[in-house]
């Protein structure tokens, strides 16, 4: 075994990720699409083989591994399932902030139902006005006492509606990232409300609204790290949010990869099979060569993000960015290569299209990755 090998782990982590989206997602899948069903029970499920708490430190209760596998595992459930497999990953950004910055307190409160995906944990950033621009955020948190009264909205929320647990970034001080922390907030906290559910191009197996905050008093005993610390601990979320992004991208790009070969071998035209075109195989061949470069960088990132390497939010915002862009363009190709059919619900290839559009937008702009990794090569 060389060092760019998974280890016996690693594959029977990836092993067991496939084998439950063969039996409890790849079947159902479209059906969750074309219904906009929401499959709480098989996101529990996935929590019972502790999907619900990957990075989730062993003493909280998680599985306590490190990205690596995390994006093994997302990569497996999204080649069944990009929007499902997506939904899942959030909420174990928020579980791991939850363990890595929160109180005794907090951890015991939230962490144990939250494992078993009993409660589900939504990520509470982006706003109507703040998008891009993340430090400019207006959801405004006035401590009166040992309360904070939180008053604001949160835009494109994944699980709003439904899911119990949202960590809140909101403004306690100053204007730009110092002044901001992170609050949990309860669903059933008075003042609390949401949005109609958004009509969305994809993602349709997960619910997405706007969160809105009316004077919610909030203990401060629910903050999440120091006050003043939400930025920066929202930014380290995303670093292992943007792998698991990435790696839903390489996830329904493979499927739709594997599903252009069977098609293209299948399909005859002028007394041939189209994969017998040299045209066809060369488009096959770029597919996967570009597929396996993303991926590749993207598990060197996920081992610095597990370490903590000093480079690890610029290969991190390189990966998301290789992946999520190559996954789209696989599946474009894929859907290219099916012709008409392609673009019928019958095959699963215009749903994944769909999915993964969003991929380079969320959990930062494919632009700001760009902004993010140009800024640390000129800062050397």
């Amino acid at each position: 075994m060389s060092q760019f090998d998974l280890t016996d782990d690693q594959l029977q982590i990836q092993e067991m990720a496939r084998k439950f989206t063969a039996d409890a997602i790849t079947p159902f899948a479209a059906e969750w699409d074309e219904k906009h069903i929401f499959p709480r029970d098989t996101i529990r499920e996935a929590a019972e083989l502790g999907f619900g708490s990957i990075y989730v430190s062993e003493e909280s209760g998680g599985i306590g591994l490190g990205r690596l596998e995390a994006a093994l595992i997302f990569e497996a459930m999204a080649y069944g399932c990009p929007s499902t497999s997506a939904f899942i990953s959030i909420h174990n950004m928020v579980c791991w902030m939850i363990d890595r910055f929160g109180s005794a307190e907090v951890k015991q409160k939230h962490l144990p139902s939250m494992i078993t995906m009993e409660q589900m944990g939504s990520y509470c950033l982006t706003e109507p006005s703040s998008g891009s621009d993340a430090a400019a955020l207006k959801t405004k948190a006035v401590k009166d006492g040992d309360h904070y009264v939180v008053s604001g909205s949160k835009a494109f929320i994944s699980g709003g509606g439904a899911n119990d647990v949202m960590l809140v970034m909101v403004r306690t001080g100053e204007e730009g990232p110092k002044g901001i922390s992170a609050l949990v907030i309860e669903k059933d906290m008075k003042g609390v409300s949401f949005g109609a559910q958004e009509k969305k191009l994809g993602w349709h197996s997960q619910p997405t609204s706007q969160v809105n905050f009316d004077e919610v008093w909030v203990p401060v005993a629910n903050r999440v790290g120091g006050e003043g610390e939400g930025f920066r601990i929202a930014m380290m979320g995303l670093d292992g949010g943007r792998l698991n992004i990435g790696a839903c991208s390489l996830g329904g790009g493979q499927r739709c990869l594997d599903e252009a070969i069977n098609y293209t071998k299948g399909r005859q035209q002028f007394g041939h099979a189209i994969a017998d075109f040299q045209a066809t195989q060369f488009t096959l061949a770029d597919m996967e060569t570009e597929l396996q470069a993303a991926r590749c960088l993207l598990y060197v990132a996920a081992a610095k993000v597990t370490a903590n390497a000093a480079d690890k939010t610029k290969f991190a915002a390189m990966a998301k960015r290789l992946a999520t862009d190559t996954g789209s363009s696989v599946v474009d190709r894929a859907l290219q290569l099916h012709g008409g059919y392609g673009y019928l619900m019958d095959y699963p290839i215009e749903r994944f299209w769909r999915d993964l559009r969003v991929h380079s937008i969320l959990e930062g702009t494919n632009q700001i990755m760009r902004v993010i990794v140009s800024r640390d090569m000129l800062r050397q």
